[in-house]
């Protein structure tokens, strides 16, 4: 029981809030530093932290690229033996230019693709839902929210949520 209002719990008692953020973007320090000033803001509440990840197009496309990597350096490495098998009597002209430097095309293969699988999985999300109802996207407002934006936003959906008894006690 607080002594100062003679509440049981706290304001955000029964409340949850979601914070789902692109993990890979390293966003999770926000989402832990508005998880700490949510709890202190609205002693009870239930804050939870998840991945929001890619839609689903990119992270399919994020699967083939390793594939892809693997299937250059192949070549690149074993071009004579594969070009054969593959029913081709002499590899195609591409090839040789790979071929002439195998070290430029297995970095260049290397890195690209490490920076297209870094691209696909990423979301750039920065979801915040109260009890279920979105109150802040990034993706929609392109930017993140400021504690004290957020803290409001909060506080206003938590105090519309509330009901108010007969005997004028509040209820979560």
């Amino acid at each position: 029981m607080d002594r100062k209002t003679g509440n049981v719990g706290g304001i955000g008692l029964g409340s949850t809030v979601n914070i789902n953020f692109c993990s890979s973007c390293s966003y999770r320090g926000n989402a832990v530093t508005m998880t700490k000033m949510l709890e202190t803001s609205f002693p009870g509440i239930n804050v939870l932290l998840a991945n929001h990840p890619p839609t689903l197009p990119k992270r399919l496309l994020s699967k083939v690229v390793p594939v892809v990597q693997v299937g250059v350096i192949g070549i690149v490495m074993a071009g004579e033996q594969i070009f054969p098998r593959l029913g081709f009597v002499t590899p195609p002209p591409w090839y040789f230019s790979m071929r002439a430097n195998r070290f430029g095309t297995i970095a260049s293969t290397w890195l690209l693709g490490n920076f297209m699988q870094s691209f696909l999985q990423s979301s750039g999300a920065f979801e915040v839902f109260c009890n279920g109802e979105l109150v802040f996207s990034k993706l929609k407002e392109q930017r993140f929210p400021s504690e004290i934006e957020l803290k409001d936003l909060i506080s206003k959906k938590l105090a519309s949520s509330r009901i108010v008894d007969g005997l004028g006690d509040i209820w979560s």
